[in-house]
């Protein structure tokens, strides 16, 4: 069996490196192709650039860093609308936020943050009635996600890790974007009045917020209190599913930092 020097051998790996083929390596030093295959596959391996091996790293494995304020938005919309499920013929779970097409503005804005959130991965969307289902896969959506369980976000607890507390503790308005944006809204309310004996009608606007679980809920209306937004519960029938924010001052706030879907 032929061998073939070291000098040979490190001249085909820097080919290799820059670029050329394995074929053009394979003519240019008089190497049989399946060699050159073979050196360029230890030299990857040594390296850990092997296709399809490569670590992506994470937050919470490894320490990268975590663009806090897309995450606080990412964080809010899951509560609302979204969901995290691993199919048996797929190797790795996908995160999926469920968003309406009457708003286009949301969707791309889901899709900026989650690509900010996962530089490495890809996002797309899947198209159901009426919506599209945005949606990215990633094998740290566990630890990135530690509110994920069986069953419903209502029929289960709720909490923040104290990691997940200071990120919204820091970016608040994102967190609450997040939530208004996926199980919010803001609408007009409309009511009349006698002034010198003639009814009026007088419009306002107001945001609310509608959601199942007692922990998003609560999520909800503390950090609307720790940014100075006034809210109150509105029943639907005997059930508190709704935060109301109505007062001039806590709606022109909201106005700032939230607005309406788009």
């Amino acid at each position: 069996m032929h061998t073939h020097g070291t000098d040979v051998r490190q001249k085909a790996i820097k080919l290799l490196r820059s670029g050329v083929k394995n074929a053009d390596v394979s003519r240019m030093l008089g190497v049989p192709v399946g060699t050159v295959g073979h050196w360029l596959h230890l030299d990857r391996a040594k390296h850990g650039t092997l296709p399809g091996k490569s670590r992506r790293p994470c937050p919470r494995c490894d320490g990268r860093e975590l663009d806090g304020s897309a995450y606080a938005y990412v964080l809010g919309l899951y509560l609302g609308d979204g969901h995290i499920i691993q199919y048996s013929q797929h190797r790795v779970p996908s995160l999926m936020i469920a968003c309406s097409e009457s708003w286009p503005g949301l969707i791309e804005e889901c899709k900026a943050a989650m690509r900010t959130v996962f530089p490495d991965n890809s996002v797309c969307q899947a198209r159901r009635p009426g919506c599209r289902n945005v949606k990215i896969y990633s094998k740290h959506l566990w630890c990135m996600f530690p509110q994920h369980g069986a069953g419903k976000k209502h029929e289960r607890p709720i909490h923040l890790e104290p990691w997940l507390q200071q990120i919204v503790d820091r970016y608040p308005w994102n967190f609450i974007r997040g939530l208004f944006h996926s199980d919010g809204c803001r609408i007009t309310n409309w009511t009349t009045r006698i002034v010198a004996g003639e009814r009026k009608r007088y419009e306002y606007p107001r945001y609310f917020f509608t959601n199942k679980s007692d922990d998003i809920r609560t999520l909800c209306s503390n950090t609307l209190t720790k940014v100075g937004v006034e809210w109150t519960t509105l029943a639907r029938g005997s059930d508190p599913f709704n935060i109301s924010v109505a007062r001039r001052a806590s709606v022109a706030l909201m106005d700032t930092h939230v607005g309406p879907k788009y």
